[in-house]
């Protein structure tokens, strides 16, 4: 209280909390809210802007922007999806009270939840998922229908509560929650639930009220199944169809009780077919993360080939990144030298088999030697003299031989011939 007095503020929030929350909005880069106002931009001024938020903030009067809709593609490539993006200002904040609220809940979430939480990635998710499917015959892919324009406000707010005795904490969060949307044309739309996706906020917030809608429900009423969730994409793990289908009906029943619904069409029980496990069914594949499981071949120890139910990139995902390789026009950028065309592309390569390579990785390889074709295309194009095809193959094989690492992707298909 003492400190409040002497500072003639309402609440308590160290300046060095708002340079903390800043550097990390920094490191995140992202697009301008509707303001316009660049993270470039907003530095320019570093000290100023820093110094109104925190001042806007310790005296109750911070009001947050509208929060700008922009479409982009889904993560792992399964269609669009609308983020809101707050402005920059908006961002520092909202970090602020992320920040504080997960040195809050970290300690109680579900071990089973992995999204946006420290020292747990999607992967994690993955391979937890793929140990489970060898253990137990039957999946429920859950999809909780537009769950972030859904979530209602008053059971966001509840788990806030639960877990804060800073008012201004859930003040702002209300605010935020209250702020409309922005169309591209300018105009404004009111809400009466959701959490915009993409605010720095929001994935605390999804955590939050999803450990007590769904994790701490499903350790209460069935302790004995498991499951994986990131944030709110979820697959259930189930012995038996009839257990399946009991579990759908009661998630279900229970997404409508915390104002959510799943979807009905996309919400699916998947039997996880193998070379041992021989049934029929109507749905033998699911998709989780990017990585679609269905029975594949692999290769035990000893070299025995074997079938299992294994994930590897899914369809979409890599018909997204086709697609952007595609947009390169690799052969086309005959002014750059080789080594400046591996600097521009290694970067995206190296991320996608650190992802998509990490299960199944062979999945990948008729991709990357699409990208050996279009290198072979930029040495036709490039070299008078190399504009036959064996000739532009005999000088990329020589490459290889020389600089066998000069390209990412050439760790795992160098020696894949790239087509016509």
């Amino acid at each position: 209280m003492s400190e409040l007095k002497s500072s003639g503020k309402s609440f308590v929030i160290s300046k060095w909390e708002v340079q903390q929350a800043w550097e990390q909005v920094r490191s995140n880069k992202g697009a301008a809210g509707v303001d316009g106002c660049s993270v470039e931009e907003f530095e320019k001024d570093l000290r100023g802007n820093l110094y109104k938020i925190w001042n806007r903030m310790s005296s109750g009067s911070y009001l947050p922007s509208p929060v700008l809709a922009v479409e982009i593609p889904k993560a792992h490539g399964d269609g669009t999806r609308v983020l809101g993006i707050p402005t920059v200002a908006d961002r520092v904040a909202q970090t602020v009270v992320a920040r504080r609220l997960e040195k809050s809940v970290e300690p109680i979430f579900h071990p089973d939840s992995y999204g946006y939480r420290p020292r747990r990635s999607a992967l994690d998710a993955v391979e937890t998922c793929r140990k489970r499917c060898w253990k137990t015959d039957w999946v429920i892919d859950l999809d909780i229908q537009k769950f972030f324009d859904s979530v209602p406000w008053d059971l966001v707010i509840k788990a806030v509560e639960a877990h804060t005795d800073q008012r201004w904490v859930v003040l702002y969060v209300t605010r935020w929650l209250q702020a409309p949307i922005q169309t591209r044309d300018g105009d404004l739309v009111a809400r009466d639930r959701g959490t915009p996706q993409g605010s720095p906020v929001s994935p605390v917030l999804a955590n939050m009220f999803l450990h007590y809608a769904f994790d701490t429900w499903m350790d209460r009423a069935f302790p004995g199944i498991s499951f994986e969730r990131y944030v709110d994409d979820a697959v259930v793990h189930c012995t038996s169809r009839e257990q399946a289908e009991t579990m759908v009906a009661a998630i279900g029943e229970r997404m409508e009780q915390v104002g959510l619904r799943l979807h009905p069409d996309k919400t699916r029980i998947v039997y996880c077919q193998d070379g041992n496990r021989r049934r029929s069914a109507e749905h033998t594949s699911f998709t989780f993360l990017g990585f679609t499981f269905r029975q594949r071949e692999a290769k035990g120890r000893g070299g025995r080939t074997f079938s299992g139910f294994l994930p590897a990139i899914s369809k979409a995902a890599l018909t997204r990144i086709s697609a952007q390789v595609r947009s390169w026009r690799l052969h086309r950028h005959i002014r750059l030298s080789f080594s400046e065309l591996a600097h521009w592309v290694n970067p995206m390569v190296r991320g996608w088999m650190q992802y998509y390579g990490a299960f199944y990785r062979s999945a990948l390889y008729g991709l990357f030697a699409r990208i050996n074709a279009y290198l072979v295309r930029w040495i036709r194009k490039k070299y008078k003299r190399l504009r036959a095809q064996k000739a532009a193959v005999r000088c990329w094989l020589g490459i290889i031989g020389r600089y066998p690492r000069l390209f990412a992707h050439w760790k795992w298909v160098a020696s894949v011939p790239p087509a016509r």
